[in-house]
């Protein structure tokens, strides 16, 4: 939990993040990167929040480890077991962000037989890689694995993880799968309370600037394009970072930021988005 630092785990944990992102206006959640508390998805319910749940398969496992498949396995077995007769759940997810191989086409391939195995009656997917190199400022979601997938999802952060969110004025998406696209994560990291001009990163200014050309951005994706799951709801610690520049334990959106200033900037998407979701 945020004001605390610790991790979520009572009703009451479930009713404080579930009831922020019903006060943000979304209609889903994305559980990532691991299957949440029973409590969230029994509480999802109540609330008539949809539910993307995942398993945490994800970067470079050992994609060739019969062992490792096993396991995957083990854990879809678990959540969909647990989790079968919850309303709010759509979406099995088997995974996120791992490097395109033919090993790993061929396990995630399996997990996701697997999911429909246990439940046919929901979508399966993951987070997808895309393709940067494109011509003319196209970016293709073309992973191999989208042939296999229900919802052909996918992670992007332009305007943050390089280059500024003006660049989102040029950007254009595509896909060769006939399926809904999805953008399963996208978002700018902010220290709560640092104000300062747009162009200032980890400001609550340059983190508003991202989110309008984000949503400038998403006016022109694809007709097939169905909505979106901001990175993150509420703060988490993580000993594992690429911003050495933050001291000590760092995460997206610090920790000591106040409680009610949870993804502030999300209040401008409010409306405007076809699917308004966000991950926990």
């Amino acid at each position: 939990m945020p004001q605390e630092g610790r991790r979520a785990y009572s009703d009451a944990d479930a009713r404080q993040l579930l009831g922020w992102a019903k006060e943000l206006g979304c209609n889903m959640v994305r559980l990532a990167h691991y299957p949440h508390d029973e409590r969230m998805t029994r509480l999802a319910d109540s609330l008539g929040l949809v539910v993307w749940s995942e398993i945490p398969v994800y970067w470079t496992i050992d994609f060739s480890s019969k062992e490792v498949l096993q396991k995957a396995e083990q854990q879809l077995d678990e959540m969909i077991t647990r989790d079968h007769n919850r309303a709010s759940v759509i979406v099995w997810s088997v995974g996120n962000e791992t490097p395109v191989s033919t090993v790993r086409t061929n396990f995630m391939h399996s997990l996701l037989n697997y999911a429909r195995k246990k439940d046919p009656s929901r979508l399966v997917s993951a987070a997808l890689e895309v393709n940067y190199h494109s011509k003319e400022n196209m970016r293709s979601i073309d992973d191999p694995l989208g042939e296999f997938v229900d919802i052909v999802a996918f992670n992007q952060y332009l305007g943050w993880y390089g280059g500024t969110p003006e660049s989102c004025r040029t950007a254009n998406w595509s896909t060769k799968y006939n399926k809904p696209l999805f953008i399963s994560e996208t978002g700018a990291e902010a220290v709560g309370g640092f104000h300062a001009d747009d162009h200032t990163l980890w400001s609550e200014e340059f983190q508003e600037w991202y989110y309008k050309e984000q949503v400038d951005m998403l006016k022109r994706m694809p007709a097939n394009y169905s909505g979106i799951s901001p990175w993150i709801l509420a703060d988490f610690r993580s000993t594992t970072t690429k911003q050495p520049q933050l001291p000590g334990w760092v995460e997206q959106q610090r920790v000591d930021r106040p409680q009610r200033q949870q993804e502030k900037s999300l209040f401008y998407t409010k409306g405007l988005l076809p699917t308004n979701a966000t991950k926990i």
